[in-house]
């Protein structure tokens, strides 16, 4: 059974208990992913799915082959499992593998920014721009 999906990052908000305690939560987009790949300890060594999650811009040559007949996606990541039998490639895998009050363990990706001088990385404020500066 698959362990995981792929979601996208929402943003922020709050709820409120039923104490009066404000908690802050994550807002993920969870929608479906498909198995795009099965792959099987006796043709690669072990045992994974490959999932699919949301729309690309532009897919190159080879991505489009590796896709053909699933769709099309922006983001495939691979979770390794002990047991592949049961799961096909073209499936769906959604919010129905969880139960409310299951602990999740969430991994992100952040934004690049490039090379930040020290102004931008850590508000330095440099010098006077007197005598000669």
């Amino acid at each position: 059974m698959i362990q995981g999906i792929i979601g996208r990052k929402l943003g922020m908000t709050q709820i409120f208990k039923e104490d009066g305690i404000a908690e802050a939560v994550t807002v993920i987009d969870a929608s479906p992913c498909a198995v795009v790949q099965v792959k099987t300890k006796e043709k690669e060594g072990y045992n994974a799915v490959q999932l699919g999650y949301g729309k690309p811009k532009k897919l190159n040559s080879p991505q489009k082959g590796h896709l053909r007949g699933m769709g099309e996606f922006k983001y495939l990541r691979e979770f390794r499992l002990e047991e592949v039998s049961g799961i096909n490639a073209g499936d769906k895998v959604d919010l129905s593998l969880f139960q409310p009050g299951d602990t999740v363990d969430i991994t992100g990706i952040s934004k690049g920014k490039g090379f930040a001088g020290v102004v931008k990385r850590h508000h330095f404020a440099g010098g006077p721009k007197t005598h000669g500066q």
